[in-house]
């Protein structure tokens, strides 16, 4: 069974408050159980951190490359400074999806830079809490191309 860890960076426990216009009115707690759900339909174990703290960001990606399988990160405005959270992804030799709620590069000009993305197997934005479960999709869809190319 694959393992899989979704990482909230900070202000995303108050999804559901937190300017509903751009996040959406989803609480944290519906949104987080709808992505173990869709995790589960898929028979991937996941577990869901949050933190307002970078350094504990970091210490839970350290952690996860002897956990999990891979990692859906919102780092929330940490995507577009936090150097040291892109030298952890780069680190941890998992595969890592960064996701946003909203889409980051139709925002603010400082937010539609992601220093993240470049060690990132990929990035999914815009699509609401969608997002998150569009990057179960595709760490699922990874590692089934990876075992058919085994097979072959």
């Amino acid at each position: 069974m694959k393992k899989i860890l979704v990482i909230h960076g900070p202000n995303l426990n108050l999804l559901g408050e937190r300017e509903p216009g751009v996040y959406g009115t989803d609480t944290f707690e519906s949104i987080n159980d709808e992505i173990v759900s869709h995790a589960l339909s898929y028979g991937m174990h996941c577990e869901v951190f949050q933190s307002n703290h970078e350094g504990e960001i970091i210490d839970e990606l350290h952690l996860a490359r002897k956990k999990f399988d891979g990692v859906v990160l919102n780092a929330g405005a940490y995507t577009h400074y936090s150097y040291a959270i892109r030298d952890a992804i780069a680190a941890i030799k998992i595969p890592v999806v960064e996701v946003h709620l909203s889409n980051i590069h139709a925002r603010d000009a400082f937010r539609e830079k992601s220093v993240i993305a470049p060690v990132c197997v990929g990035q999914i934005s815009g699509f609401g809490k969608y997002s998150y479960l569009m990057a179960v999709d595709a760490l699922n869809y990874r590692w089934k191309a990876s075992e058919e190319n085994e097979q072959a």
